[in-house]
C-alpha cells in the first residue's frame, strides 16, 4: 500500500493520527513509518496551538507491532548482523518511545483493536488510553523469542504495576478489555462506533484549557515518574513562576471570577 503511513486530520486544536497500513494490521515494519512518527511529534511540539492528539489505527487492529513476516525472512529492519539490529532498534524503533516522552502536546490512544506487542508499547506511550470493546492487548515479545525492544519494560509496570506486567510479559498472553480496565491499561471500553467520538470528547476537554499549562503538567507528570519529591517540587516551583506570568492564567482567574467562559490566546 503506497501513501504516508500516518494520516493526519486537523480540527481547531485537536490533530487525529491514523496508523494506515490496514492490510498489515498497522505493523511498524518500515524506517520510513518510524522517520513519520518522529517528525510528526516533533512538528506537534513547535506548534504552539495544538492542544491535544488522538491516535489510532485503520482497520480491525490498533497495531500490531512489528512485521512478523520480515522476522522470519531476516528483513526490512529486521535484516543484519547482531551488531547491526542493535544500532538498529537504536535509531529506529526506540526514536518512537523517545520522540512520545518528549510530544508536550496531550496525547490519546483510541484503541480500536489488536494491540499487540509494539503497538502496546506505543498505546502505553500515550496518556490517556480508550479502548473500543473486542480490542485485545499483549505484550507478546517472548512468544516469538524475543524481548520488549521498544521501551515496554520501562513503560508497562509504570501504568499496571510491576506484578502485573512481569505476567503480561512473561506469559506474552493477550488480555481482554475488561482486564485490562481492571489493570488500569486503560480508562474507557466503549462502542467501536463510539470510540472516536469518545476519544474527541475526552480532547476536546483537554483542550479547553490554557495551552501552555497542558504542555507544563504533562511535562511534571512524565518527570515525576522519575524524581525524587523535592526535585520535582523544585521543577513545579519554575513551571508555576511560568504559568502565573501569562496572558492565559490572568484570563482564567479573570473569567473564574466574573463567573462567565475563559477565552484563550496561548499567550
Amino acid at each position: 500500500m503506497s501513501g504516508p503511513f500516518l494520516i493526519i486530520e486537523r480540527e481547531n486544536a485537536i490533530a487525529t493520527v491514523t496508523l494506515n497500513r490496514p492490510s498489515e494490521r498497522n505493523a511498524i515494519s518500515r524506517p520510513e513509518y518510524i522517520e513519520e512518527i518522529r517528525n510528526f511529534c516533533a512538528d506537534a511540539t513547535r506548534d504552539p496551538s495544538l492542544k491535544a492528539v488522538i491516535v489510532t489505527g485503520a482497520g480491525s487492529a490498533f497495531c500490531a507491532g512489528g512485521n512478523v513476516k520480515d522476522m522470519r525472512d531476516k528483513a526490512g529492519i529486521f535484516e543484519g548482523s547482531p551488531y547491526t539490529l542493535r544500532n538498529r532498534y537504536r535509531d529506529g524503533i526506540q526514536q518512537i518511545p523517545l520522540a512520545l516522552y518528549e510530544l508536550e502536546v496531550p496525547t490519546i490512544a483510541a484503541i480500536n483493536g489488536p494491540a499487540i506487542g509494539a503497538g502496546l508499547d506505543l498505546a502505553c506511550m500515550c496518556d490517556v488510553r480508550i479502548a473500543s470493546q473486542g480490542a485485545l492487548f499483549a505484550e507478546s515479545f517472548v512468544k516469538l523469542g524475543i524481548v520488549p525492544g521498544d521501551g515496554g519494560a520501562w513503560l508497562l509496570p509504570r501504568i499496571v504495576g510491576n506484578a502485573r506486567a512481569a505476567l503480561m510479559t512473561l506469559t506474552g498472553d493477550a488480555i481482554d478489555t475488561t482486564t485490562a480496565l481492571d489493570y488500569g491499561l486503560i480508562s474507557q471500553v466503549v462502542p467501536p462506533e463510539n470510540l472516536l467520538a469518545t476519544a474527541r470528547a475526552v480532547a476536546q476537554r483537554i483542550a479547553a484549557n490554557p495551552g501552555h499549562a497542558l504542555r507544563l503538567t504533562k511535562r511534571l507528570l512524565r518527570e515525576g515518574q522519575d524524581m525524587k519529591l523535592g526535585p520535582l517540587l523544585e521543577l513545579s516551583a519554575a513551571y508555576q513562576a511560568l504559568a502565573h506570568h501569562t496572558a492565559d492564567h490572568e484570563e482564567a482567574v479573570n473569567a473564574f471570577l466574573e463567573k462567565r467562559s475563559p477565552r484563550f490566546g496561548n499567550r
